[in-house]
């Protein structure tokens, strides 16, 4: 890099107090955080990783030096890029779900079906025309809370809240949903995973056996003194 385009001493202490604002930002946060997913703590996170990068490259452009410390970008591996201040935001969910009784599904599509002649099964009567009465029917959030019922098993589940910069024009994206959205607008994402459950038992079933260890080490008598 030439001197000419060298950053200022005033620009890598002002990176600096950013950094010093931001840590205090997010101990504010952890401090007041309300559960462990709180939004606040995910975006004081997030503020506080772009601050860290940004005084350690403006730092190491102007005296070739590096911060001692490093803060990882978060779980999903996808640090966020999107707006600082979003004017518009998006939310996306995914819910999967396992037909595990189609019968099932079909009956309660069928008792819909009996009370409304809007609600049409299809000439096939099978789980794909149910699925359109259900949802025509009910809401999303009704069938999740309701799934056994309908004969469905649930599967992993994702919320993500896309920040940009304005709000879509009418009609916009109807024709592409989903393929606008960029991971790194992603300002906060909430998943359910049964992964995440098994994870936890391995964590614990691995303290259980160390626990076990320990206690089997101080049981184990001592030589006693000569």
């Amino acid at each position: 890099m030439s001197d000419a385009a060298l950053p200022t001493v005033a620009e890598v202490r002002a990176a600096a107090e950013a950094v010093k604002a931001a840590l205090d930002r997010h101990l504010a946060a952890v401090e007041s955080r309300i559960g462990e997913e709180d939004p606040a703590v995910y975006a004081a996170f997030n503020e506080l990783a772009a601050a860290a990068e940004e005084y350690d490259e403006l730092l190491y452009d102007r005296y070739d030096e590096v911060t001692p410390f490093e803060i990882p970008t978060p779980e999903d591996g996808v640090p966020y890029t999107g707006p600082a201040e979003p004017a518009a935001f998006s939310v996306l969910i995914r819910r999967d779900y396992a037909v595990v009784e189609p019968q099932r599904l079909i009956a309660q599509a069928e008792r819909v079906a009996a009370h409304d002649r809007d609600a049409e099964l299809g000439d096939d009567g099978g789980a794909a025309g149910a699925l359109g009465v259900l949802f025509g029917e009910y809401e999303p959030d009704e069938i999740a809370s309701r799934y056994k019922e309908f004969g469905l098993e649930e599967g992993d589940s994702t919320l993500w809240i896309a920040a940009s910069e304005e709000a879509a024009e009418p009609g916009e994206w109807l024709n592409s949903p989903f393929g606008h959205t960029d991971p790194q607008d992603v300002l906060h994402r909430f998943d359910v995973s049964s992964v995440f459950d098994e994870e936890l038992d391995d964590f614990e079933d691995e303290e259980a056996e160390e626990a076990e260890e320990d206690e089997g080490e101080a049981a184990e008598p001592g030589l006693a003194p000569a």
